[in-house]
């Protein structure tokens, strides 16, 4: 389970322009575990103050919708959070859910790779395999993946960002029959900063955060996205439901925690011609 430490801060701002009326599905709002003791979130739309509605998800994951004319639209979110969240037990299921194949983590297709690859092992020491031959054999470079790349694109690639990354720990997981899913996370000490995904494993009941990248310190990540084995969560898309929305910016100005720093390693932003 993602946990966060005492008086982490985050904030994020989008400006948008919508070509025609869109719906906004917005899912940067912290997720319900961790006591938040400051949140302020707004929209305007041509600098009028539009209305948000609440629609929860899955695992304490909070979207916020909106319907919004043509014309530019700008979005604030910001949140203090202090203390951190229990740990969510495992479900029947979720036991059942995320051992199953999916569109991004296609652990049917990697199943004798990875049967090969982590034959014999089990328990922590399967995950930690896993974990590490993920970090150790992909580079990460920013840019490297597209919106439908998944799991096999990126073991092919031998490249990607942290989504690929998760998504390739997820399918190798499955295969070997551990229920895994991708979480989206502020990660205070992430540099450069932004968005991270991250993967939980089910172990003995509870569900442990695991990252291949290794970029961001684990005491520091705090969930502000539904939990999923399923979709992408968006990291590259605009918050778009229906409609037509052209992204001018995204800023996550802050995520600040009491912990900062990661490991260095193969999975540390590249170049290609560094490589």
């Amino acid at each position: 389970m993602v946990t966060a430490s005492t008086g982490t801060e985050v904030a994020v701002h989008i400006e948008a322009v919508a070509v025609t009326e869109a719906e906004l599905v917005f899912s940067v709002a912290v997720a319900e575990g961790p006591t938040i003791t400051d949140e302020v979130i707004a929209l305007t739309a041509d600098g009028q103050p539009v209305d948000l509605v609440e629609v929860p998800a899955p695992d304490g994951g909070r979207l916020h919708v909106a319907r919004v004319p043509a014309g530019p639209v700008a979005f604030d979110y910001r949140a203090v959070t202090d203390g951190s969240a229990a740990a969510l037990p495992v479900t029947g299921i979720d036991e059942i859910e995320f051992r199953r194949p999916s569109r991004y983590a296609e652990s049917d297709k990697l199943g004798i790779i990875a049967s090969k690859r982590f034959a014999g092992l089990t328990g922590q020491e399967l995950v930690n395999a896993v974990v590490g031959w993920v970090h150790d054999n992909l580079f990460y470079v920013p840019g490297s993946s597209g919106p439908t790349d998944g799991a096999v694109d990126t073991y092919l690639a031998q490249e990607g960002v942290c989504r690929d990354f998760a998504h390739l720990v997820i399918a190798f997981l499955r295969a070997c029959g551990l229920p895994a899913r991708l979480v989206s996370v502020y990660a205070p000490g992430l540099d450069p900063m932004d968005f991270h995904a991250v993967v939980e494993v089910a172990l003995e009941g509870r569900w442990q955060v695991v990252d291949a990248t290794r970029m961001a310190p684990r005491a520091s990540l705090l969930p502000d996205r539904e939990r999923t084995g399923r979709l992408r969560h968006g990291f590259s898309h605009p918050p778009v439901g229906t409609g037509d929305l052209r992204l001018r910016e995204r800023h996550l100005l802050q995520a600040r925690g009491p912990s900062s720093g990661g490991s260095a390693g193969r999975g540390a932003p590249v170049s290609r011609a560094s490589r």
